[in-house]
């Protein structure tokens, strides 16, 4: 049974597909309602925030390795292995907002996203300048949902009278 709002039966959401909610937006991606660019900006801080306090983490640990004296090639090693993740990671992250990634290829990944996840910070920051990340992704695939629900609940056009009868 429909909820319905009360004036002559009519239910209070529209028929047809419904837009796929986004992390911390919801589906105020659609319309940019309640509150949608403030939280746009509070996660654009939020991220950059996370992602320099990722990097004090990292430069604490560095610090930590050279205490410990193991070295120049391991410290060398340490700083080339969180670039190279980092940046696969905020590739990766980045191409997720504007296609379905694969899972299987996220699963492989997982381990890379993790170590380099100061570069998925980073993508979510430099996203969210735009657009709620992932947006455009969702608006197309929710449109695309909306016009073949369209055409398929639309009626036949034209006087059904004069269709011509095949013998």
């Amino acid at each position: 049974m429909s909820a319905e709002n009360g004036k002559n039966g009519i239910p209070d959401t529209p028929a047809g597909p419904r837009p796929e909610p986004l992390r911390f937006y919801g589906t105020t991606w659609v319309d940019h309602s309640s509150g949608y660019a403030a939280r746009r900006a509070g996660l654009a801080v939020g991220s950059l925030a996370a992602a320099a306090a990722a990097c004090l983490v990292l430069r604490l640990a560095y610090q930590g390795l050279q205490i410990a004296d193991i070295g120049s090639f391991v410290s060398l090693l340490m700083i080339v292995m969180f670039a190279i993740c980092s940046a696969l990671a905020f590739r990766h992250t980045w191409t997720g907002f504007t296609s379905r990634p694969d899972p299987d290829r996220q699963a492989s990944m997982r381990g890379l996203l993790a170590i380099g996840f100061v570069g998925s910070l980073l993508a979510y920051f430099f996203r969210t300048l735009t657009e709620a990340p992932g947006e455009k992704l969702h608006r197309e695939e929710y449109e695309k949902s909306r016009t073949d629900y369209e055409k398929r609940t639309t009626r036949r056009s034209g006087n059904p009278s004069k269709k011509r009868r095949h013998r």
